[in-house]
């Protein structure tokens, strides 16, 4: 049984020894100095001293039904959600298949007319009952022609219909009730990520960052965007937002593009490539995390390390920080809630980018020799908390007042998807593709 736990682990700051060389040891008396690790990503995040004396406060609760899409409404922002103070197992499921050594789970759950749907890392999409997590039907989408297993793509519902963006290079419309096909679309590459909804408008990102405007009825082409190609990029991949006027679409180029929903004509561009690359790894600009329209902002965070605000109209950047990662930002009142690469959760005010605090999570399985990295996932802000899921099978609260860590909660197993809440209920989905809910 799930249960809430204190925290015990803590990040060990050990100190560097001497590098062994292969051609023997130096025999000369080693430089004085400070040693600094050359695989640094950048330098920790600190609290900005202009809002340190800045109460932090937040809208009430609400308790919404549904989260329908990845990021959960197709614009992101879903502010500040309601869940029990202390929630407990209520059921535990099999969603199919989990991650393997040649295929990984990337889909994140949703909740749309009282049913939960998860797509594994197989490419079966599944529809259980929120209430019980009675199992209500699964089909396979992969083609009848592929036998081999590519990454997984992801899912939304609107409309009675359930979309599927698939690795294959398809598009679908499921039935939200029996799972038939309604219709099959073949995309210009494979989709992995989430569809954006909206509408009769259904958007998506190929991975060979292509954005595509189709109907939500019938899956016709309605019109296409091309962004900047690469050749490298993250694991799964990041969805368009939109407000139902523009459409955001995020590329693993680091580009940011608004775009009119209806005609897909470019309003403005941005790029959040970092301008400092220390490393091959930090050198990749994909934005894995969905960008968030609120309030005529845009945020969106790159992995390669450019947290940045742009008006939503204009393509003017408001604020930048050099903070990178790749989960989406959390936006609820005047603050910004977010987890860096380096397992930073970092509370930013929403108006200038400042730094209220900042709250250092495990890192390493083993912090002394620095193997085994931990990846955290999230935020979602449910009832004056911060839940955040690890890859350590571990599910951790923050108070998003201070970043003071109030709770650990044991998984079956790691997380590398976001959790989600709707209706009371938390869920999550393990790497081994077993749904859990809370309440």
């Amino acid at each position: 049984m799930l249960r809430i736990l204190p925290l015990v682990a803590a990040i060990a700051l050990g100190g560097c020894s001497a590098l062994d060389s292969v051609f023997g040891a130096a025999e000369t008396a080693p430089l004085p100095g400070e040693r600094v690790s050359i695989l640094q990503q950048g330098n920790a995040v600190e609290p900005s001293e202009g809002v340190q004396g800045v109460v932090i406060r937040l809208p009430r609760p609400q308790r919404v039904a549904e989260w329908p899409q990845a990021g959960g409404y197709p614009d992101r922002a879903m502010h500040h959600l309601e869940l029990s103070d202390e929630p407990r197992l209520v059921w535990s499921v099999s969603a199919g298949s989990g991650s393997s050594s040649t295929t990984f789970l990337t889909a994140a759950p949703i909740v749309a007319n009282g049913r939960v749907y998860t797509m594994d890392a197989y490419g079966q999409v599944s529809a259980f009952e929120a209430a019980t997590g009675r199992s209500l039907w699964r089909v396979d989408v992969t083609p009848a022609d592929e036998s081999s297993a590519v990454v997984a793509g992801g899912i939304a519902a609107a409309g009675g219909r359930v979309f599927v963006g698939s690795g294959y290079a398809e598009v679908l419309a499921l039935d939200g009730t029996t799972g038939q096909v309604i219709w099959r679309v073949t995309a210009t590459a494979p989709v992995r990520a989430a569809p954006a909804v909206f509408g009769d408008r259904l958007y998506v990102i190929t991975a060979e960052n292509q954005t595509l405007a189709l109907s939500a009825s019938t899956g016709e082409r309605i019109w296409s965007h091309q962004g900047i190609q690469e050749t490298a990029g993250l694991l799964g991949g990041s969805s368009p937002a939109t407000d139902g006027s523009v459409v955001i679409a995020p590329y693993s180029s680091g580009e940011v593009v608004a775009l009119r929903a209806d005609t897909g004509r470019v309003l403005w561009g941005d790029n959040l490539a970092a301008v400092r690359r220390q490393n091959a790894v930090a050198a990749l600009s994909d934005i894995r995390g969905l960008p968030v329209i609120d309030r005529g902002l845009v945020y969106a965070v790159s992995h390669s390390g450019r947290t940045a605000a742009i008006d939503v109209r204009s393509g003017v950047r408001l604020w930048d920080r050099e903070l990178g990662g790749q989960e989406t930002v959390w936006v609820a009142g005047d603050w910004l809630f977010l987890v860096t690469a380096e397992a930073e959760v970092v509370a930013l005010s929403r108006r200038d980018g400042q730094v209220r605090w900042v709250t250092r999570l495990p890192r390493w399985n083993d912090p002394d020799r620095r193997r085994g990295p931990i990846t955290w996932t999230g935020p979602v802000l449910a009832s004056d908390r911060l839940v955040l899921a690890g890859s350590n099978g571990e599910a951790v609260s923050l108070s998003p007042y201070t970043g003071e860590v109030t709770g650990v909660l044991r998984l079956p197993g790691a997380t590398r998807v976001p959790p989600v809440v709707a209706d009371g209920t938390l869920y999550i989905l393990t790497d081994s593709a077993t749904l859990v809910a809370l309440r």
